[in-house]
């Protein structure tokens, strides 16, 4: 089997002896009887039984099956029960609560995208800016007219359109292969090959990725080879065996979600997951993968006590299996798709996840900083009269910043399960939630590190994110949403279009701090840079309610500095605390500097200077 399987395994629609059919292959070497059932012959098992091969592939060719047929295949398993199963391999699957697999055939779609794909054959997102929207598209927008989600072709209208208006680089979708549990979003998969039925055909998936690179926007998914569910059509004992899963549950069964665990070192178990990977990039133009739930792989005692694990073949916790699939999985989509970008959900202190295989790395192209997004929504989340306590639970991200490629996330997982939204879990009056959310994002963007923000809190939803429902668009009609949301496309603006701010966001070149240990006023100062030494950018943020006038600012090059940014600007709901549009710098020792700046530092706010004139 190769990471190719899906061009062979599955239903494959075709032609023999001039007459047109599906040919059905599927792998259960412990299987009794394999048969299909389906639409054309009323679901009577044995009808159209398929023959086993020696490496316990089950095959056959029916005429007549053209697309659009729902499929299962009838299994008398090893212990003689039957039982049907969905297509590991199918393309499309039957909307849910249906379960049934779909005859479909994914030629046929002429792709529109050659500027976009040449473009990234030679790009280098580490260089680039990144930000990152993340969706899930049940519940972005609902339709009005009864009917449970927009179909691809309504999101290509509405949501490429609004990514581009706030100026978003990348789509990230929440999990689109199949699933039958909306409240997983997702992330418990039984199509591995197959765009959930929710929003379309897959055909109709294709023109949505067309529609984005069309217009410069990349699209990112999240895939899950961490587990799978247990669900009785799904992959689970499937030929009546753990044959995707280990048979020990110590090893196969998740507790925390109640799935089944692949198991890696089964070969045909990893070229089905690197198929589905090579697949969705191959097929879909998908330009990368954010891979969940690593730490999860990489350890066999995760989130396991005592006795509840089986030890490696050295005696460790490490999952030796997990971590050579891991290379494997980066090695051939790296090699293969030339510019793709591939993410790692890793909450750990895991070293080497984005270093390259040939150093002992894990081999991803970036990784989520969790520790980035805990300590700051720590710290915001204290009045701002303890945070002079505090000060290293910002400052202290730096002394990793560089030790991997890092995405900074302000994902789903921080707005759900009674974490409150980011706007609601601000402290003081509303004003306060306001300016601290202001100064988050102002803080995020110019940080180094790619930007992840998940849908909603571009214009401060006030509530939990919710599956079942739509986004709050109504809030935009308020001046403060209103102002978030511009506040957003500002900073997306300032930077995706200044090197100083993306072109080092992995490596320390392109970063120093002026004063990080400003304690007392709770303020942060710091440089950015790109590989022009001219081209730089000082910013400041006081993370208290306090004005603070005629503020000290230690600044490299003597000259005017133009305020280029204010979070606390009236277009954004801010106070209007300004400089009057900048400062000369004089010639007065300060933060090691020869120079510095006295500026008025607005409240919870940040402010970006940058050298306009030099004396």
């Amino acid at each position: 089997m190769r990471s190719t399987m899906y061009n062979e395994l599955g239903a494959q629609v075709t032609k023999r002896r001039g007459v047109v059919g599906t040919h059905f292959s599927v792998w259960a070497p412990n299987a009794r009887e394999v048969s299909v059932v389906c639409d054309a012959n009323g679901w009577q098992r044995a009808q159209n039984p398929l023959n086993s091969s020696d490496g316990g592939v089950w095959s056959g060719f029916i005429p007549h099956i053209h697309k659009g047929e729902k499929y299962k295949y009838s299994i008398v398993n090893c212990h003689g029960n039957t039982v049907e199963k969905s297509d590991p391999y199918a393309f499309e699957a039957e909307y849910r609560p249906a379960t049934a697999s779909i005859v479909c055939d994914l030629n046929g779609y002429s792709w529109a995208d050659d500027h976009w794909m040449n473009f990234r054959q030679s790009a280098n997102w580490l260089e680039r800016p990144m930000s990152i929207y993340e969706v899930h598209l049940g519940s972005w927008r609902r339709p009005e007219d009864g009917r449970d989600y927009y179909s691809w072709n309504e999101l290509a209208d509405q949501l490429i359109a609004y990514c581009h208006e706030i100026g978003y680089s990348h789509l990230q979708l929440l999990p689109v292969s199949e699933h039958p549990f909306d409240g997983s979003w997702g992330y418990q998969v039984t199509g591995y090959f197959a765009p959930t039925s929710r929003f379309g055909s897959p055909h109709d998936f294709m023109h949505f990725v067309d529609r984005c690179h069309q217009a410069g926007i990349g699209v990112l998914v999240d895939w899950v080879p961490a587990h799978f569910p247990t669900d009785e059509h799904g992959l689970g004992r499937f030929d009546g065996t753990g044959l995707y899963e280990h048979e020990d549950p110590r090893k196969g069964y998740h507790p925390d979600w109640n799935t089944y665990i692949f198991n890696y070192g089964r070969q045909e178990v990893r070229e089905f997951l690197l198929s589905s990977a090579r697949f969705w990039c191959d097929r879909y133009h998908i330009d990368g993968i954010r891979v969940d739930a690593v730490a999860s792989m990489l350890y066999l005692d995760y989130s396991r006590d005592s006795g509840q694990w089986v030890p490696n073949e050295h005696g460790g916790r490490e999952n030796t299996d997990a971590i050579s699939f891991v290379r494997e999985f980066n090695e051939i989509l790296h090699r293969e798709f030339p510019g793709l970008v591939t993410i790692a959900e890793e909450s750990t202190s895991w070293p080497g996840v984005t270093r390259s295989l040939k150093k002992g790395g894990l081999g991803f192209t970036m990784k989520w900083d969790m520790g980035w997004m805990h300590d700051t929504l720590k710290y915001l989340a204290r009045e701002p009269i303890h945070r002079k306590h505090h000060q290293n639970e910002l400052s202290f991200r730096m002394m990793y910043a560089f030790s991997e490629n890092f995405v900074l996330p302000l994902s789903h997982d921080e707005v759900v399960h009674g974490k409150l939204s980011l706007l609601a879990g601000m402290p003081g009056d509303d004003w306060q939630k306001f300016a601290n959310l202001r100064l988050l994002y102002g803080y995020q963007f110019t940080m180094p590190g790619k930007k992840l923000q998940f849908m909603g809190s571009e214009f401060a939803q006030w509530i939990e994110w919710n599956h079942d429902g739509a986004l709050d668009w109504s809030l935009l009609e308020y001046p403060t949403h209103a102002g978030i949301s511009q506040l957003v496309k500002d900073l997306n603006r300032l930077y995706c279009s200044n090197p100083a701010m993306h072109q080092f966001d992995c490596l320390p070149e392109g970063f120093q701090w002026i004063d990080c240990d400003d304690a007392e006023n709770s303020t942060y100062s710091f440089i950015r840079r790109s590989s022009n030494r001219d081209d730089f950018f000082v910013i400041a943020l006081n993370f208290t309610p306090v004005v603070r006038e005629q503020f000290q600012i230690g600044v490299p090059k003597a000259g005017f500095y133009r305020e280029a940014f204010n979070t606390d600007a009236e277009i954004y709901g801010g106070s209007n605390v300004t400089n009057s549009g900048g400062s000369y710098s004089h010639p007065v020792g300060a933060h090691g500097f020869e120079n510095s700046l006295s500026v008025t530092l607005p409240p919870l706010a940040m402010i970006v200077f940058r050298l306009v004139t030099i004396n």
